[in-house]
């Protein structure tokens, strides 16, 4: 498995990550730990923000959670909005929220948006919102900003357990593995959509800047 939109120990498919058991194994990117870390990036990217609009679902609950803590520790205003009964409409969720206003986005992880990546990304440029997004193809399809684990990177250790197991070792004798390698994305072409100067700062923390 390459979990990057799920958590595979709720989900029961394994039972630790350091013993997985049964008959899989693979590569788990935890997101609650780096939810923190995103919001503090687009509070920087936007800095004269007036609240941080969340978009989460069932899936990612737990993002949300830690988004709120995060949130309380910066003092900055969040305002979660909940996706339920897919397909999901964000259209419609999204109605009232202008970053005109200083609205800024930060999307939580779940299988559902990353199928949708395409329509959020686009849906966020009609309402004028930075956006933070957690893996490089959100960045690729309009999103402004994504900061996450390297997916290409995320593949080859998972092709690397691929190749050990094919040679006889055990799913179940091989840990779960974490990302290592984690990459900040800058699309500097939806920030002159949106009429947005990146900060300096964060281009030189960028691995990525599209241009």
């Amino acid at each position: 498995m390459v979990a990057s939109d799920y958590d595979p120990l709720t989900l029961g498919y394994v039972a630790s990550l350091a013993r997985p058991g049964g008959n899989v194994t693979g590569v788990f990117l935890q997101q609650v730990e780096l939810t923190p870390k995103r919001l503090d990036l687009l509070t920087q990217t936007v800095p004269d923000l007036a609240r941080v609009v969340v978009l989460w679902d069932r899936y990612s609950a737990d993002q949300f959670a830690a988004a709120r803590e995060a949130a309380r520790s910066l003092k900055i205003q969040l305002d979660g909005i909940e996706c339920a009964n897919p397909p999901y409409d964000y259209d419609r969720v999204l109605a009232g929220v202008d970053g005109g206003h200083r609205d800024v986005l930060l999307l939580m992880t779940s299988p559902l948006f990353m199928e949708d990546r395409q329509r959020l990304a686009a849906v966020a440029l009609d309402h004028r919102l930075a956006s933070m997004f957690a893996v490089r193809p959100w960045v690729d399809a309009g999103g402004l900003l994504s900061y996450g684990a390297s997916l290409t990177g995320m593949n080859r250790l998972a092709a690397d357990y691929i190749d050990r197991i094919a040679k006889g070792a055990k799913r179940a004798d091989l840990p779960v593995q974490q990302p290592t390698r984690f990459e900040l994305v800058v699309n500097l072409k939806t920030a002159a959509a949106l009429g947005l100067t990146i900060p300096p700062s964060i281009l030189a923390r960028a691995d990525e800047v599209i241009e």
